[in-house]
């Protein structure tokens, strides 16, 4: 990362050998800390949080215009169906992580990331997260092109 205006306040894109992904570096502050100085395990939801909702934006899919409909859809959202996580090693007040997202599946009206959340190379934690487009009715709608056209213009997955 050799660029000056690094870090972009929404992370980058980057292309390598597996494909593309997605980085948003994350400083830990207090707030994300428990009495011990360690980064509490929800905080780790929330960094992941901002790298999918990031990763959205730059792929000209922002939340914003898919739940006022300003995308010509009807108004809808990605929310979370499933998310696992492991943890490897603890994270520190004021480490500076990165939080990668990648493709893992694209389906009809959902998505499967891995997020991987790193300081200095090192593995910190790992999830697995499948997000669902639905209405704000709250019934799952189907991936539009433009949207699955973003994700697989950015990766190599499976479709299922």
């Amino acid at each position: 990362m050799t660029d000056k205006k690094w870090p972009d306040l929404a992370g980058r894109i980057f292309r390598d050998e597996a494909g593309q992904r997605h980085v948003l570096p994350v400083r830990v502050y207090f707030e994300d800390t428990d009495a011990g100085g360690v980064v509490y395990h929800a905080s780790y939801v929330r960094f992941c949080e901002r790298g999918r909702t990031d990763f959205l934006r730059l792929l000209g899919t922002d939340a914003r215009r898919l739940i006022d409909g300003s995308d010509n859809r009807e108004p809808a959202a990605f929310v979370v169906r499933r998310m696992t996580f492991d943890f490897f090693r603890p994270a520190r007040m004021d480490d500076l992580l990165e939080v990668e997202t990648r493709v893992k599946e694209i389906g009809g009206a959902s998505v499967t990331l891995i997020q991987t959340v790193t300081r200095d190379g090192n593995r910190i934690a790992e999830a697995e997260v499948t997000v669902v487009l639905i209405s704000v009715s709250g019934k799952p709608l189907r991936l539009s092109q433009a949207v699955r056209g973003a994700f697989l213009a950015h990766t190599h997955v499976q479709v299922s």
